[in-house]
């Protein structure tokens, strides 16, 4: 049994049992970006979290120990997405990672945002037009060292 393995079991039973990914987290604890994400294989449970995934989602000892391993990040198949979804990150990042870039570096001077120290929340913003997608992205400042 492999970490994907696990991932692929979360997701079967999630699908099978009905359960939303915000009820998930809440039985962790933590925010369904987090929660998500470590069900996905990106981040690692405590021990106490494993247990509940594992309780939640009928996994063996192993599968629970595998929840607190620290995973290999970055899951995509391709370099280049072909997810429509994921490609849509892609592209606003080959759009505007310049931009992002250009203004971090005005404002903060040369760093970069964390991807460790850093919160995410996603909602759904109600439009006229048609729904949105509102996500937050929060990460700490991490200027380059002098040495």
């Amino acid at each position: 049994m492999t970490r994907n393995d696990v991932t692929e079991t979360i997701i079967a039973t999630r699908i099978a049992k009905g359960i939303p990914w915000a009820e998930v987290a809440q039985a962790v604890g933590q925010s369904k970006e987090w929660t998500t994400a470590a069900c996905l294989g990106q981040m690692a449970f405590t021990a106490g979290q494993a247990t509940i995934i594992g309780k939640l989602f009928e996994l063996d000892d192993m599968a629970i120990k595998l929840l607190q391993s620290v995973p290999y990040k970055g899951s995509l198949p391709t370099a280049v997405p072909t997810d429509p979804l994921i490609y849509r990150f892609y592209e606003l990042v080959s759009v505007y990672g310049t931009t992002f870039k250009e203004l971090i570096h005005e404002e903060f001077g040369d760093g970069i945002m964390s991807a460790i120290d850093f919160n995410m929340d996603l909602t759904r913003e109600p439009d006229p037009k048609g729904d949105r997608v509102h996500i937050v992205m929060s990460g700490k400042f991490l200027p380059y060292k002098m040495y």
